[in-house]
């Protein structure tokens, strides 16, 4: 499978995933969605700011999946993995009211990072809001 994650600009995610300051992708939330069990390691990620194109590329190195979570424990992924994940210690506690109400957290583990001729996509069938997709192959969406 290949995916894709759809980023949120103004977090500037792309440029740290670039920079090296975030090699883990997290997705947090408050019921079971893509990519819960849809990922495992091997397997490519292509990123994209919302409203922009593809940019870069990387593959999935490990994943970890947390269910049933309670604050204390959003706050123990938050300390062990917010540096990896690009939150900056002035962001924590931001970040930590953001997420102590979801059940659910994925952590994607990024290797062999490479920026990629930008080419846009085709997510009629995935809804608008739509912030992951899963595909069989990039080129099946590809514009």
């Amino acid at each position: 499978m290949e995916h894709v994650a759809i980023m949120k600009r103004s977090w500037k995610h792309i440029e740290k995933i670039l920079s090296g300051e975030k090699n883990i992708e997290s997705r947090w939330y408050s019921m079971k969605c893509r990519p819960w069990n849809l990922i495992k390691k091997g397997e490519k990620i292509y990123f994209k700011d919302s409203g922009g194109v593809i940019r870069i590329k990387a593959e999935v190195n490990k994943v970890l999946q947390f269910d049933g979570l309670v604050s204390k424990e959003v706050q123990e992924i938050l300390n062990k993995y917010g540096k990896d994940i690009g939150i900056q210690k002035d962001q924590s506690k931001e970040f930590f009211e953001r997420f102590k109400n979801k059940k659910y957290c994925i952590l994607v583990f990024l290797n062999n990072i490479t920026e990629i001729k930008p080419f846009d996509i085709n997510k009629t069938g995935f809804g608008m809001m739509s912030a992951w997709i899963t595909v069989d192959s990039i080129s099946k969406i590809k514009k």
